[in-house]
């Protein structure tokens, strides 16, 4: 099963990993390692509640006015 991951940079360093389809959250000092320890939570919210996969979310940006 293929799902997604979005990282950003943790305001103390490293990277907060996200699930957006279990809502899974970790993070790591390294991109690898955030990704891994995901990978590792995800499955493990999977295991005690099962999902079912219907393909890919559409992810993409907006933009906010920045206020004057």
């Amino acid at each position: 099963m293929q799902l997604t991951a979005v990282l950003t940079q943790a305001e103390e360093g490293g990277y907060i990993a996200m699930n957006p389809e279990t809502g899974t959250t970790t993070q790591g000092e390294t991109i690898d390692e955030a990704l891994l320890n995901l990978q590792d939570a995800t499955a493990l919210y999977l295991e005690e509640f099962p999902m079912v996969s219907y393909g890919h979310p559409l992810i993409t940006t907006f933009d906010i006015p920045a206020h004057a």
